[in-house]
């Protein structure tokens, strides 16, 4: 295992890192919350003109034909300037799966455009009360050459944006996964609104008939193709974590520096200098746990129990590094219009999003002990 980056990879790092340094500044992040906007969407375009939309898109259809590990790497910087843009929707949600699933005409109507116009594409995973998304409670019945779908679907990433979005559905012998345009007949959007402010959105489906063409798959596939992604979701949301736990440490860091009490920077304190070496070993932590995981999706290795480890530390030590932030910034860290709160609201919803801390604890456990019963020839 080899978790230094190739050149591809650094030159990945180096550009988002550029383009999201330079844009998702303080200022254009404060501009957007007081015209209550939320998604930078000229920040989208720059990010769609340098290919970094679409890192993982196949060749084939135009995109980067890059793996997931590049994929973290743009989610990551994105992370660290908590910059406001419907990436992790549009390139995980939406994207991969089709990549992976999709068949010829389904790459080219969905991913071409994501490449050539900067669309947007999204996932409806979650359903009112929880539950399994590989389990739909929203259903899909044959009628005639289509289907109709009947159902919700809550706090859907960027539905407002979305040109299509994935809906997961129990089908008479299975689950299937269809490719669903919000605008479409009998499909409705209702906004939601997380803590931090980024809108999601409430999908109806009230007898919304979609074509044999829209189907992902087969209708027997589909809890596969849900757990596929998943796994990739999770793994996803620890890139953004980590990032988004190096922005705040950073910008702590600099604080602390500059910061004087008694005549001297409080980072010379030694109750400072060991809260942020504690989350110094937190954010490198994280990242070791990514990369493994990353790493083993991106060999075609089992990767469950790494994944869910990836994700324990996203909430675990993303909630740790976040609040020493708040903390040693003392009473400004409160301040919504100074940068630091941000990382706080993102990085809780980064750790809660398709599970948190005691549920990959319990995915870890599960895994473990399969995989005794494996050996033990069970």
């Amino acid at each position: 295992m080899d978790f230094s980056y190739s050149e591809e990879q650094q030159a990945v790092r180096a550009l988002a890192s550029q383009i999201f340094s330079d844009h998702a500044t303080h200022e254009r992040l404060l501009e957007l919350e007081r015209s209550g906007e939320w998604f930078d969407m000229d920040l989208w375009s720059l990010l769609a003109d340098a290919n970094l939309t679409s890192v993982a898109v196949p060749e084939a259809q135009g995109g980067g034909g890059l793996g997931i590990l590049e994929l973290c790497v743009v989610l990551e910087e994105q992370g660290r300037r908590v910059a406001p843009v419907p990436l992790f929707a549009t390139a995980v949600l939406g994207g991969l799966p089709i990549a992976e699933f999709g068949d010829a005409e389904q790459q080219a109507r969905w991913l071409r455009p994501v490449v050539e116009e900067g669309a947007v594409l999204s996932a409806a995973l979650l359903e009112l009360g929880g539950g399994d998304p590989a389990r739909p409670r929203l259903t899909a019945r044959r009628e005639g050459d289509a289907w109709r779908l009947d159902g919700e679907k809550e706090c859907v990433p960027a539905l407002e944006l979305a040109r299509a979005v994935l809906v997961p559905a129990r089908c008479a012998d299975g689950v299937g996964v269809f490719i669903v345009d919000p605008r479409a007949q009998g499909v409705r959007v209702e906004r939601q609104l997380l803590t931090h402010g980024e809108p999601e959105g409430r999908l109806l489906l009230e007898g919304a008939r979609v074509s044999e063409e829209a189907l992902l798959g087969d209708p027997t596939s589909g809890a596969e193709i849900v757990a596929w992604l998943l796994e990739r979701a999770q793994l996803g949301l620890a890139a953004l974590q980590l990032g988004v736990a190096q922005g705040a440490l950073q910008d702590t860091a600099a604080y602390v520096a500059t910061r004087k009490q008694f005549g001297r920077p409080i980072a010379s304190f030694q109750g400072v200098a060991l809260r942020a070496a504690d989350a110094f070993i937190d954010v490198e932590a994280m990242r070791a746990v990514l990369l493994e995981a990353a790493w083993r999706l991106s060999e075609g290795r089992p990767a469950a129990a790494e994944v869910a480890a990836a994700k324990w530390w996203a909430s675990m030590a993303g909630h740790r590094v976040v609040h020493t932030a708040q903390h040693l910034h003392g009473g400004i860290g409160s301040d919504i219009e100074y940068p630091i709160h941000r990382y706080f609201y993102w990085s809780k919803q980064n750790g809660l999003l398709f599970g948190g801390a005691n549920q990959q604890a319990a995915r870890i456990g599960a895994e473990l002990v399969a995989q005794s019963r494996m050996a033990a020839g069970e």
